[in-house]
């Protein structure tokens, strides 16, 4: 039997999709991530933006002109917010939401029981969901350590499909992270700065425990209340620890982030990259910002544009404002016009490609350590520990190699082995 885990949306969907190939493949189905011909389809949705949602709707219409007679399985958090749609399909025999993904697993070994079958949202959110270890990659892999959030961003639809914030056992992530092959190893989850397991221990304890791991260690995103001594400590007690912090910015003006929702100031957050800065002087600190939140007004705007500097951004995702409804924000504020977000997203791509272009100048000459992803046009291409791409001019073996820095070259550096 063949089976194809269509995946949408953030990496946790994506490590997700990792672990039910896993069990797909225990179930003795040959896998893919690819829609291609196959007799069963499981769509993993998207809901952050209304055009994840379309997307995720699509991709059964598009999993079906491969095989109009294929089973369909949807669950993520377009199907947790919208199930409807998705029932309506004659194909789509279960429809399952963001929690308990695993649910999948049980359909398809139970040879797809009438009982187990139709719409089946599981409301719980209070204990993490185990799920089996996602397949294994040589180059990269992700360990999913939470699910949830509490936050409630005003922007942000996910706390409301996600759930609570719940956390893995510790000694199940640490076990996990220990063991993997892959040369670089991401820990993720939907608010890893929550990250608190039953017994009280905070993401600096899983740092702790997993300090000696041979794979290198990166973390996804994180947020400024996570930044303090004891946390940089236990980063930089990791043996092999890749200094990126994706630290969360979201707009520089304070009257912004206080209509966000977002629990700091603009003062705090450059403190927290001072701080991020004694510990590790070379870190590459990158961030998302939201342009043109209905409260931005030009000057708001200026506030994010200044800020890029004076963090020192390595790289930043800056992407406009989308309304969701549901959210806070969408019942609360009129939306500005399109052009002008459109307007200030170009002034602040521009702004932040000049910051990237300065902080990739410091390393010309220096040491960097690739972890080689794919060779292409005569290079090899992959990520250094700061998140710098790297190009280099010969086929390396998919280990960490030591490289030196030659010049700016496409969106990154030229390096070549040591």
């Amino acid at each position: 039997m063949k089976a194809v885990v269509f995946t949408l949306g953030c990496k946790v969907n994506d490590v997700e999709s990792g672990s039910l190939i896993r069990g797909l493949e225990e179930l003795g189905y040959t896998v893919s991530r690819e829609l291609e011909p196959a007799d069963l389809y499981i769509v993993n949705t998207c809901a952050v933006t209304a055009e994840a949602e379309h997307k995720s709707r699509q991709a059964i219409s598009k999993a079906l002109k491969f095989n109009p007679q294929a089973k369909v399985l949807v669950c993520g958090c377009a199907s947790e917010k919208n199930p409807a749609p998705f029932a309506r399909r004659e194909q789509v025999i279960s429809v399952t939401g963001a929690k308990r993904k695993g649910k999948i697993l049980e359909i398809a070994a139970s040879g797809f029981s009438r009982e187990l079958l139709g719409v089946n949202i599981d409301k719980e959110d209070k204990i993490y969901d185990e799920m089996p270890l996602p397949e294994c990659l040589k180059t990269r892999g992700f360990v999913k350590i939470q699910d949830g959030c509490n936050r409630f961003c005003s922007y942000c639809v996910i706390p409301y499909l996600r759930g609570r914030s719940r956390s893995r056992l510790l000694e199940s992530a640490a076990e996990e992270i220990l063991k993997s092959t892959a040369q670089e190893t991401v820990v993720t989850g939907i608010d890893i700065s929550s990250y608190l397991d039953e017994k009280g221990r905070d993401l600096a304890d899983l740092l702790f425990a997993v300090e000696d791991a041979d794979t290198r260690i990166r973390l996804g995103s994180i947020e400024v209340s996570l930044i303090t001594e004891r946390f940089l400590e236990s980063a930089k007690a990791v043996k092999k620890f890749a200094p990126q912090f994706h630290l969360s910015l979201q707009s520089g003006s304070d009257k912004v982030l206080k209509s966000m929702n977002r629990h700091y100031t603009r003062g705090e957050y450059l403190e927290k990259c001072a701080l991020i800065y004694r510990y590790f002087p070379d870190a590459a600190i990158t961030t998302d910002i939201i342009v043109g939140f209905p409260t931005e007004t030009e000057e708001d705007f200026l506030d994010s544009l200044r800020i890029v500097e004076e963090a020192g951004f390595a790289q930043i995702h800056a992407f406009p404002y989308s309304p969701r409804e549901g959210t806070n924000a969408w019942k609360k504020y009129e939306d500005i016009p399109a052009a002008v977000k459109k307007e200030r997203l170009q002034r602040l791509l521009k702004k932040g490609a000049a910051e990237k272009r300065k902080y990739m100048e410091k390393f010309i000459g220096r040491t960097l350590e690739i972890v080689p992803e794919s060779f292409s046009d005569g290079y090899t291409e992959g990520y250094s520990e700061n998140y710098i791409r790297l190009y280099v001019p010969e086929k390396l073996e998919k280990r960490l190699t030591r490289v030196c820095v030659e010049e700016l070259f496409r969106d990154g550096l030229k390096a070549v082995c040591k």
